[in-house]
C-alpha cells in the first residue's frame, strides 16, 4: 500500500527498553543511536513498519508545579498511556511583546524531555490558539492594547507577533521531534478552527509558521469537532475528531466519510468537564466512559484523553465561556479527570487502567507511584491587614476611561477615580469587563456582574464626591468569536444621571508584587472595604493542602510568594489547591486580597477539596 506520508526518522536518546512502545525496535550496540520510523500507511499509524495505536492522555505543564511533572507523567505510564498531549499557552512564555519566560513550571522542553525518559511520547499543540480553558485561549493580552487588532485572522498585527511566538518555540522543541532523537511524534496546527471561522488562508498561514519554525517535520494534524472538520481542515494535513462520552460512533463514521482510509483518532476525548462559578460541579460517568474506551481501543482506533490529569489554573490565567452569558472559570481544573487536581488517582484512573491493559498484551504496564502525602493546617489567624485605598500606585490622568490592556496591563485589578457633584442618578458602565465594586466616597453603593449583564445602578452623590470603580477582570473568554473584544476593565463611556463622566484617575493593579503593601496589626480595626490580610502559619511536615476560603467572599491568595488563584464564595470551589513544593518546614506566609472584610480573618489547610458547595451571591 501506498504510503499516505513520508517515514518520519526517530534517533531516539532513551533506550528501547525504557520505551516500551508496541513495535519498538532498538538496533544492536554499536554506537550509533537506534532508529525508529513513525508515519502513516493508509488506515494505520506506523511506527518501525507496524500498526501503531497512540494512546494519549492530556496534561499541561503550565498547570502543574515542575516538581510533580515526574510524579504526574509515572501515573500516565502506570495507566497504560504510551503518549501525552499538551498545549503550550503564548501568553504564559511571552508576558510582554519580546520578551520570553521558559523558566521553572513553564520550561516546556524540560517538561517533554521528561516525558521522554518515562517512556512516554509526546503530542505538541502550540496553537497559537489553545482554548482549554485559559484567559484569551492562550492569546497574549498586550495584543489588545491595539484597538483595530483582529485576533485569530490573517491580520497582520495579529500574525506578526503569532509568526515571531511560533518560531522562538521552535528554538526550545524542534530538536525534541522524532526527527531529531525526541519524542515529540505530533504537531497539531492551531486548534478546533472549524468551531471558529472558515478562513483557509489564515490556517495555511499557521501551518507555514509552525514549519518555519522548525516543527514540521513530523506528523501535522488538525483538530474540530465531525461536523466543523470541513472548515477546520487542510489538504494534505491529517485530520482527527473531538467529542464528549456517548458520541464515538457517530463522531468517527463522520471522520470515516470526511478522509475514508485514514487512520481514525479521538483528538480529545472528554472524559470529564469544567466548572463554572455559581454552577453546580462536574461530575461525569466512569462506567460509560470505561465502556466507550473499550470499544474505541477495540476498533484499533487511537485516543487522547481529554484530561487525563487537569491541575490547577494557578494565579489569575482562567478563562471564560460565553453561552448568551458570561461564565468565568473557577481556578480548580480538576476537571473530574483520572487524576485529580492534587495527583490522586481516582476510580475513573483505575478503570481505564484496566481497559487499556487489556489493548496492550505483553507490555510490562508498571505499579502507580506512592500516594504523596496531604496534611491539615490548623486554624490560624492573620493578624495583619492594610486597605486597598493604602497602597495605590501612581495614577494615570486621562479624559475617558480605558481598558487594561492599554496601560500595558494584562490580568488582575483597575481602579478608576474621579469626581463628581452633588447628583442623585443612575451611573451606567459601558463596555465593563467584567467585575465591578462601585465606591462613594469610600462607601460601596453596589457591583456590577457581567455574569448577569449588569451595567447600571442608582447612587447617590454629594457636592465633590469621589467615585471610585473598581474593576475585576475574572477572565478573558476563551472560546468564539467573543475572544476579539475582551479587553478587561472598562472601555466604554461611563454616565452619570446621562452625562458622560470625564477627567479620570487610573490605578493599574496587576498584583503581580505584594512586596510593597505596608501591614499593620490591627483586627479589631480590620479594613471594611477591599483589604490585603497577612497570617503566618507553621509547619512540622509539608504536604499537599487545600486551603478553605469559606467566609472570606471574593479575592485571591499568594502562599510564600506563589499565586495559588481566585475564590469566590460563589462556589461551587470553596478551597484552593497548595502544592506541597510552595510550601516549607518552619514559617511560612499567606496574603489574602479580598472585596470586603471577611467574616472571620482565620484559615486552614484541608486533606480533602470541596468542589461542590454552591454558596450565596
Amino acid at each position: 500500500m501506498k504510503s499516505f506520508a513520508v517515514y518520519f526518522i526517530l534517533n531516539a536518546l532513551v533506550a528501547c527498553s525504557a520505551l516500551a512502545f508496541p513495535g519498538a525496535a532498538c538496533a544492536q550496540s554499536t554506537g550509533t543511536a537506534p532508529v525508529h520510523h513513525f508515519g502513516i500507511e493508509g488506515g494505520h499509524f506506523v511506527l518501525d513498519g507496524k500498526p501503531f495505536q497512540i494512546i494519549s492522555g492530556e496534561m499541561h505543564y503550565a498547570r502543574i508545579p515542575r516538581e510533580y511533572w515526574r510524579d504526574r507523567l509515572k501515573k500516565a505510564r502506570a495507566m497504560g498511556l504510551n503518549t501525552v498531549s499538551t498545549y503550550v499557552f503564548w501568553n504564559a512564555h511571552e508576558p510582554k511583546p519580546g520578551v520570553y519566560d521558559f523558566s521553572g513550571s513553564l520550561d516546556v522542553a524540560a517538561f517533554v524531555r521528561m516525558a521522554q525518559e518515562e517512556g512516554l511520547y509526546v503530542i505538541l499543540r502550540p496553537g497559537p490558539y489553545s482554548c482549554a480553558e485559559w484567559d484569551l485561549g492562550g492569546f497574549p493580552a498586550w495584543l489588545l492594547a491595539d484597538p483595530k487588532i483582529v485576533l485569530r485572522s490573517t491580520d497582520e498585527k495579529f500574525m506578526g507577533p503569532a509568526e515571531h511566538w511560533l518560531a522562538r518555540l521552535g528554538r526550545e522543541l524542534a530538536p525534541l521531534q522524532i526527527t531529531q532523537g525526541g519524542p515529540i511524534l505530533a504537531v497539531q496546527v492551531e486548534n478546533e478552527y472549524g468551531s471558529f471561522g472558515n478562513d483557509k488562508e489564515y490556517l495555511k498561514r499557521v501551518l507555514t509558521a509552525l514549519r518555519n519554525g522548525g516543527l514540521g517535520e513530523v506528523m501535522l494534524y488538525t483538530a474540530d469537532g465531525a461536523d466543523e472538520l470541513a472548515a477546520g481542515t487542510l489538504p494534505g494535513i491529517h485530520a482527527v475528531v473531538n467529542f464528549g462520552p456517548g458520541d464515538a460512533k457517530d463522531e468517527f463514521e463522520k471522520l470515516q466519510r470526511f478522509r475514508p482510509g485514514r487512520p481514525v483518532m479521538s483528538g480529545e476525548y472528554w472524559d470529564g468537564w469544567f466548572d463554572h462559578w455559581g454552577v453546580k460541579h462536574e461530575v461525569t460517568d466512569t462506567k460509560q466512559q470505561a465502556q466507550e474506551l473499550e470499544w474505541i481501543l477495540g476498533q484499533g482506533y487511537s485516543i487522547n484523553l481529554y484530561m487525563f490529569h487537569g491541575g490547577t489554573t494557578f494565579g489569575f490565567m482562567n478563562g471564560a465561556n460565553f453561552d448568551k452569558v458570561y461564565e468565568p472559570d473557577v481556578t480548580s481544573y480538576d476537571y473530574d479527570s483520572p487524576v485529580s487536581e492534587s495527583g490522586a488517582l481516582t476510580k475513573k484512573y483505575f478503570a481505564f487502567r484496566e481497559v487499556i491493559a487489556k489493548h496492550r498484551p505483553g507490555v510490562n504496564i508498571p505499579e502507580p507511584p506512592v500516594p504523596l502525602p496531604m496534611i491539615e493546617v490548623p486554624e490560624f489567624d492573620l493578624q495583619e491587614s492594610t486597605p486597598l485605598w493604602s497602597n495605590l500606585p501612581a495614577a494615570i490622568s486621562v479624559e475617558s476611561p480605558r481598558s487594561m490592556e492599554t496601560f500595558g496591563q494584562s490580568y488582575g485589578y483597575i481602579l478608576y477615580r474621579t469626581k463628581v457633584r452633588a447628583v442623585t442618578g443612575e451611573l451606567q458602565i459601558r463596555e465593563l469587563r467584567s467585575y465591578a465594586q462601585v465606591f462613594v466616597n469610600g462607601k460601596l453603593a453596589g457591583t456590577l456582574d457581567r455574569r448577569k449583564k449588569q451595567d447600571r445602578l442608582r447612587i447617590e452623590a454629594s457636592a465633590e464626591s469621589q467615585l471610585d470603580i473598581l474593576v475585576e477582570g475574572t477572565g478573558r473568554i476563551n472560546f468564539s468569536a467573543q475572544l476579539r473584544n475582551e479587553r478587561q476593565g472598562i472601555s466604554g463611556a461611563v454616565t452619570l444621571a446621562g452625562k458622560e463622566l470625564s477627567g479620570w484617575q487610573i490605578f493599574p493593579l496587576p498584583m503581580d508584587d505584594l512586596s510593597k503593601l505596608q501591614f499593620h496589626e490591627s483586627l479589631r480595626n480590620a479594613p471594611v472595604g477591599p483589604a490585603f490580610y497577612r497570617g503566618h502559619f507553621d509547619l512540622k511536615n509539608t504536604g499537599d493542602t487545600f486551603l478553605d476560603t469559606r467566609g472570606w467572599g471574593k479575592g485571591a491568595v499568594w502562599i510564600n510568594g506563589h499565586a495559588l488563584g481566585r475564590f469566590w464564595n460563589l462556589g461551587p470551589l470553596q478551597t484552593l489547591y497548595v502544592p506541597a513544593p510552595w510550601l516549607r518546614k518552619g514559617t511560612n506566609e499567606i496574603v489574602v486580597f479580598t472585596q470586603a472584610q471577611p467574616h472571620d480573618a482565620r484559615l486552614r489547610g484541608l486533606r480533602q477539596p470541596i468542589l461542590d458547595e454552591l454558596g450565596s451571591e
